[in-house]
């Protein structure tokens, strides 16, 4: 059986395989075993930290309106929770995100929107007790 020259295929998958290793570092961007497996960590880095991604925005976010929400002393007893707990009870359509650009940019509103929730369920809480 003849000897099959790989010359053109090959060459392209590696020089494929170069283009995205370019930026790293000493043999990681030049000989092609390390550089195919360097490629494969990094596209697994990047699957794996884009839901990190998320999870830590999630966190800055909750965190943001937690320390608003402390901040705001119209009861003392009032945290995040709470907060969050009123919002789903009343129907408000606010997520976090929302929330937290809120309560950095605007504190104003979001004491008002805090104080009428609190105001909201103090009057609930009364009607049901009598």
């Amino acid at each position: 059986m003849t000897r099959v020259r790989r010359g053109y295929t090959a060459r392209r998958r590696r020089t494929k395989i170069r283009l995205f290793a370019s930026t790293f570092i000493r043999a990681h961007s030049r000989l092609t075993r390390t550089t195919t497996q360097q490629r494969m960590r990094a596209l697994v880095s990047s699957h794996r930290d884009r839901n990190r991604k998320k999870r830590d925005f999630r966190r800055l976010w909750i965190t943001r309106i937690n320390a608003v929400t402390r901040e705001d002393r119209v009861s003392y007893t009032y945290n995040y929770s709470r907060l969050i707990y009123n919002l789903y009870k009343r129907q408000l359509l606010l997520n976090r995100k929302i929330l937290a650009q809120i309560a950095l940019s605007n504190k104003n509103c979001f004491y008002m929107i805090s104080k009428k929730i609190i105001n909201k369920s103090s009057i609930n809480k009364g009607i049901k007790e009598s």
